[in-house]
């Protein structure tokens, strides 16, 4: 270990997903079971700043990955002084943020606004990202933060009731996908059924056929380079990453697609406040769920410093987002 803690990482980057910040009084999650501090969101996103700021390498970037600003502003008139209170806590350090969009964003927000916001990261970071997307409306694209690594940031709601005019095809395909398993008359109810089906409600989503093409087209191109990819998305992908009610729709697809690359190393996701993680069994691929601000007390932390080396990546947790490490495949 000492050996470890003297070598210096390649780059750092930050993590920290589910901010939800709204400024109204504490409440609970749909089923009334777990407690949400709304405000005391904000005083942890201060704190993960401030322990990226005084860290002895800086973070080359920031992952946020997803829910940075929680549905009931919207009830409020509040969508957009909230989403400008968060990322002016973002914005008093000069690191680049990477913006994953999840279900509250498109509680907040229409796919057109959001594409034109300052969470679109394609546009207020590096130019050249908005090259490498996969269509005009669909919000993914990839970036190299060092030589020899890759990160792809994943559009989870591209096929979703979230964002979508009821009038358009898109609304009118992901219907026909959530009513083959889901009759209740909310959608944000999961299917009576136990199991991998309960992820077919509103609040998910999934991946269209032109982003999992897009998506197999640039991990063939870090195949042939041998590059190490990490992939970004709100929804987790493994089942045994997280609880089967927080699952992308086609988590199937994508898995296969991950599985028939080598260049895949880790799988990163929010929306499961409780976290997760496991380590697939057939590639070595790490897929990490991070625990959610929204749920944490406001005595601890929810965020993450993860160190890139040439053969693993380490991740120093904080509060409730525990240590590991991530051995490269």
């Amino acid at each position: 270990m000492d050996d470890c803690a003297q070598e210096r990482p390649l780059f750092t980057f930050g993590v920290i997903a589910d901010i939800q910040y709204a400024n109204i009084d504490d409440g609970y999650n749909y089923s009334r079971s777990r407690r949400r501090y709304y405000r005391s969101s904000l005083q942890l996103l201060r704190n993960a700043q401030e322990s990226w700021s005084e860290s002895a390498v800086k973070p080359e970037f920031i992952l946020q990955l997803g829910d940075i600003i929680d549905g009931f502003n919207k009830g409020h008139n509040a969508s957009e002084r909230a989403l400008d209170t968060v990322l002016r806590e973002f914005s008093s350090s000069p690191v680049e943020v990477h913006h994953v969009w999840g279900n509250h964003e498109f509680y907040n927000f229409s796919r057109s606004s959001l594409l034109g916001s300052k969470l679109n990261s394609t546009l207020h970071t590096d130019r050249s990202l908005s090259e490498t997307r996969p269509g005009p409306e669909i919000y993914a694209y990839h970036f190299s933060p060092f030589p020899g690594f890759t990160f792809v940031v994943l559009d989870a709601y591209d096929v979703s009731l979230l964002g979508r005019e009821e009038s358009s095809e898109q609304y009118k395909s992901a219907m026909n996908v959530i009513r083959q398993y889901n009759n209740n008359e909310d959608l944000n109810c999961p299917p009576a059924c136990e199991g991998l089906e309960q992820r077919f409600t509103m609040f998910n989503g999934g991946f269209s056929k032109e982003q999992l093409d897009w998506l197999d087209s640039v991990l063939s191109s870090a195949d042939d380079k041998r590059e190490k990819v990490t992939i970004v998305s709100h929804l987790p992908v493994h089942p045994c990453s997280t609880d089967p009610i927080c699952l992308a729709w086609n988590f199937n697809e994508l898995l296969a697609i991950i599985r028939s690359h080598s260049s895949v190393v880790c799988f990163m996701a929010g929306h499961d406040h409780d976290g997760g993680y496991v380590k697939d069994k057939d590639t070595g691929v790490h897929h990490l769920t991070l625990e959610g601000v929204i749920e944490t007390p406001p005595d601890s932390n929810a965020f993450g410093t993860v160190s890139v080396y040439e053969d693993r990546m380490v991740l120093k947790g904080s509060g409730r987002t525990r240590d590991r490490v991530f051995l490269f495949p």
